[in-house]
Parts: C-alpha cells; sequence; structure tokens
C-alpha cells in the first residue's frame, strides 16, 4: 500500500462537505406534525408529492401518534405474558389433560416392556 496514511481515498485535506452547488437541488418538503396521547409534538418532513401517513409512532415514548391534536390515539392495549402452560389450560380441561398424560405413561411403560427404552 503506497502512502500508508489512513486518509480517505479521493479526498483532501481542507476538502468540506458536499454542498447543494455539487449535489443538486433537494426535493421540495413539507413538514407534518403528530400528536400521541402524552402530548408529544413528533414534526415529521415528507417529500411533496409523498402521501403522508394517518399515523407515526412517537420517536419520544413509542406510542402511536395522529395528525388530529384535539383526540390522539390511545395507548394500545398490553396484553400480560403467558405462560406455555397458561396456553395450554386455555385449551384443556383438566379431565383432558389427565385422559393424554394418562396415555402417555401407559405408552411409555409399553415401550420399556418391549426394551425400546432403558432408563
Amino acid at each position: 500500500m503506497a502512502g500508508g496514511g489512513s486518509a480517505i481515498r479521493g479526498s483532501r485535506v481542507g476538502a468540506g462537505p458536499m454542498g447543494e452547488a455539487e449535489r443538486g437541488d433537494t426535493a421540495p418538503r413539507r413538514q407534518v406534525v403528530y400528536f400521541c396521547a402524552h402530548r408529544h409534538e413528533s414534526v415529521v418532513i415528507f417529500a411533496v408529492d409523498a402521501q403522508v401517513p394517518e399515523s407515526w409512532d412517537c420517536p419520544r415514548c413509542g406510542l402511536p401518534a395522529s395528525l388530529d391534536s384535539d383526540n390522539p390515539p390511545p395507548p394500545p392495549k398490553i396484553e400480560p405474558y403467558k405462560t406455555h402452560l397458561a396456553y395450554v389450560k386455555e385449551r384443556r380441561s383438566d379431565k383432558e389433560a389427565e385422559a393424554i398424560l394418562d396415555e402417555a405413561i401407559a405408552t411409555l411403560r409399553e415401550r420399556r416392556k418391549r426394551g425400546e427404552i432403558i432408563f
């Protein structure tokens, strides 16, 4: 490697950031304000011809925000965490669970008798 420096290739010392003259003009933009349930105002910039979404997640608190400052969307209802056992109990009664367990134990005992399972 010639030079051995850590300079970025293609730039020179003292080169400033590229301005609009080198990049061209920016697209016309507009500001849209969204409001969340905590009354945070989020200003989002869109291109003039872009379709503006009805809702936007608030960058401060993460709640959904809308364009209506008087009626922001309510916070989503958070479901409590359920364990696997809780989901199983929703689907099976105690009587069904007992029958399934008895069947599994009977199958296991049969396999042990045939020598398929050693322990």
